[in-house]
């Protein structure tokens, strides 16, 4: 098969001159609101209106297995993979938490789990394989994988979309998956490996660097590869969930849906999915910037401001979900609070 690029079109700024007097008349000192009203321009200019809504916001995430692991560069066990999964599903992992107190809906989609899932019910089980090939010895996925997870990623963002979803969130699980996302973020933005290893679940000192000496020695590998081909990078160092969000970061931003971006691993996969289609940036929030190593400088190249700093690196989505009720925030303000005229407050005087 073969995935087309979605047609994604730069944010219409015929409505920035209404949106901003909008935020200016109200009663409060200009900007004393800050990011809040950033986030009201930001999410109007994506909706295409000057009362923009949230409405039926959904947390998906993508989960699978790399080929990877099986070199030690975690200090898990795959087998933790599909546990969190069933962990997901019986509502006892951190995004269950708190994505219910933002609000969201989760989603739970089987990408490429190193299992049979079928037996969980509630979970999406769409995978393209059991698991990722090992790219320290060949290329994680074909083309044509790399193409279905794009096209599977997409399509359950359509599948929202058609439900009137207006904000959406990625989150992912893999064990693994932080060395893919180091080796994506060192080719795709032309940086030194070391600048984008980190310890991901844990690894003391002596396990950092042999993940370290592990994927440069699988950059080495593969050296021939493309780096101005972002899906030929995605498919030698990625995983079956980060092609999924990035199918799904596509999906969303032809659907001018406001997408909060999460940690390390979902702000690569949006790494990929901005070196296809650059417009992709605009409809995004950077809900926070994680601990994980090589996110600060992730977030630096693709000129990014976030949300929060909580010291954060557990994935799953946890960060995007955490910053949605900032998002409702800003477009309550917008909505709700009176302008100077309809409350009867003084303006300025100049």
């Amino acid at each position: 098969m073969t995935f087309e690029l979605p047609m994604i079109a730069p944010l219409d700024r015929s409505l920035e001159t209404a949106l901003r007097d909008k935020i200016a008349y109200k009663t409060k000192p200009p900007g004393s609101l800050g990011r809040l009203e950033s986030l009201a321009l930001q999410m109007g200019l994506i909706q295409r209106s000057t009362a923009p809504q949230i409405l039926h916001p959904v947390m998906l995430v993508f989960a699978g297995d790399h080929g990877i692991a099986a070199t030690g560069v975690s200090p898990y066990p795959q087998a933790v993979t599909v546990q969190m999964v069933a962990n997901f599903v019986a509502g006892g992992a951190a995004i269950n938490a708190l994505s219910g107190v933002a609000g969201m809906a989760l989603e739970v989609i089987n990408a490429g789990v190193a299992a049979d899932l079928q037996h969980l019910s509630a979970v999406i089980d769409i995978p393209v394989a059991q698991g990722t090939r090992n790219f320290a010895e060949e290329p994680a996925m074909t083309r044509a994988q790399v193409e279905q997870a794009l096209a599977a990623g997409a399509a359950r963002v359509r599948h929202h979309a058609a439900l009137g979803t207006t904000v959406i969130g990625f989150g992912e699980m893999g064990i693994g998956n932080t060395s893919s996302a180091a080796c994506l973020m060192s080719v795709l933005c032309g940086v030194p490996l070391a600048s984008c290893v980190g310890r991901g679940t844990g690894l003391d000192d002596a396990g950092l660097a042999r993940k370290q000496a592990i994927l440069e020695a699988a950059l080495a590998r593969h050296r021939q590869i493309d780096g101005s081909d972002p899906l030929a990078v995605l498919a030698c160092f990625g995983g079956f969930e980060i092609a999924m969000m990035t199918g799904a970061f596509l999906a969303a931003a032809e659907a001018q849906m406001t997408i909060l971006v999460d940690g390390f691993i979902a702000t690569t996969a949006l790494l990929v999915a901005v070196s296809l289609v650059p417009a992709v940036r605009d409809y995004c929030v950077f809900a926070h910037q994680s601990d994980e190593a090589g996110h600060r400088k992730l977030l630096e190249f693709l000129q990014a401001e976030p949300l929060l700093a909580l010291s954060l690196r557990l994935g799953e989505g946890t960060g995007a979900a955490l910053a949605l009720p900032l998002l409702r925030a800003a477009a309550a303000f917008l909505n709700q609070m009176a302008s100077f005229g309809e409350a009867g407050v003084s303006e300025r005087a100049d």
